[in-house]
């Protein structure tokens, strides 16, 4: 009987470590894999600004890409420049049970409100190239150097005037600035405006319109129609007896508004070339006005390489890992400073296309033709 006692505490002692033992290993592969599924195998939501810019759609394209292979499912949204629009479908999205929201933001004072709610939720949030101001609800930030975007456009109009090897000018120059409601504007310009204020100082660079404080050439929503309409104004009420000698762009879209402007005016013929114009994106149509000879430079943002530092970083956010980033202490959104990822920017002209932008991969030459 003794015996049998045994052999039965002895058959319930091994059971039940083998019991604790199973329950040990699930635990810990089970709650792996439960973070795994509510991580890799959930929804991330990407509201990207407007389908009017080839830019936005490739930057979309890419996130989504980037994303699904990382092993999440997507759900990307289009507010076509319209804040009440992207405020809605960022509340759609945390609604639908999203695991991370992706944002490249429309007006950037505009989602305070929602973001306490993707907050509520545990739902980190990455700033997509845009900043979004005024609230601490968003984790992370993913651009450009965009101070350098500005400098790169100075910097070239600078040289492409013979400033910087000693031409005295003057020269005559319009300003030009992104969407009032996008914290990248006063970069791009402030930049700019690092490299070229001191031309303008020595009145080597003129501008004649007298327009050159920020709040004077901004361009609501980025809009070429808006930036063409200024650039008719201006041509009209200065520069009757005077030509345009270099235009400070800040977007393509907005240099293909200002170039149409100026050929109405008669510019691009042989006895009134075209001026210096700066753009940036490199958007399919303005590469190839460059190679045509009529827009003369733009900025180059691989945003294949945008959209995967944005993916990682919501990756990385929703399975315990620290993004990485390179600038904790420029980008203050008025609430806090936002930890950044910041990428490289580079110029484009006729000259380096071919080695920038073809061999890069970004475009075939085919469709450069």
């Amino acid at each position: 009987m003794r015996n049998r006692r045994a052999a039965l505490a002895a058959i319930t002692a091994a059971a039940s470590l083998a019991l604790t033992l199973s329950a040990c290993g699930q635990s810990g592969s089970g709650g792996s894999k439960e973070k795994s599924g509510s991580a890799k195998g959930g929804t991330i939501g990407i509201a990207m600004p407007t389908k009017s810019s080839e830019r936005w759609i490739n930057d979309g394209n890419n996130v989504v890409k980037n994303l699904q292979a990382k092993g999440y499912k997507t759900k990307l949204v289009y507010g076509e420049d319209d804040p009440s629009t992207q405020v809605s479908q960022i509340e759609n999205l945390i609604t639908q049970g999203v695991k991370g929201l992706i944002i490249a933001a429309i007006d950037n004072k505009s989602l305070n409100n929602v973001l306490r709610e993707a907050a509520s939720a545990k739902i980190p949030v990455i700033a997509y190239d845009r900043l979004i101001l005024g609230t601490k609800n968003v984790d992370y930030y993913a651009s450009f150097d965009n101070e350098k975007v500005g400098v790169l456009q100075g910097t070239y109009i600078a040289h492409k005037l013979g400033l910087d090897s000693g031409k005295k000018g003057p020269f005559n120059i319009e300003l030009f600035a992104g969407s009032n409601d996008d914290n990248n504007t006063k970069y791009f310009f402030g930049g700019a405006m690092s490299v070229l204020q001191p031309y303008i100082d020595k009145k080597e660079l003129v501008v004649k319109s007298g327009q050159t404080q920020l709040n004077q050439v901004t361009t609501l929503r980025w809009d070429g129609a808006t930036a063409q309409k200024r650039m008719e104004d201006i041509l009209t009420s200065t520069y009757s007896s005077a030509k345009v000698d270099a235009v400070l762009s800040p977007y393509d879209g907005i240099s293909i508004g200002i170039l149409a402007a100026l050929k109405s005016d008669g510019y691009g013929s042989s006895g009134k070339p075209l001026p210096v114009i700066t753009g940036q994106d490199a958007e399919l149509a303005s590469v190839k006005s460059i190679i045509s000879g009529q827009q003369t430079q733009t900025v180059y943002k691989d945003t294949r390489k945008l959209a995967d530092v944005a993916a990682t970083m919501v990756d990385d956010s929703l399975n315990g890992k620290k993004p990485q980033v390179n600038d904790t202490k420029t980008y203050n959104n008025g609430t806090k400073v936002v930890p950044a990822m910041l990428l490289q920017p580079v110029s484009v002209d006729k000259t380096n296309y071919e080695d920038v932008l073809v061999k890069g991969g970004y475009y075939t030459d085919a469709q450069l033709k």
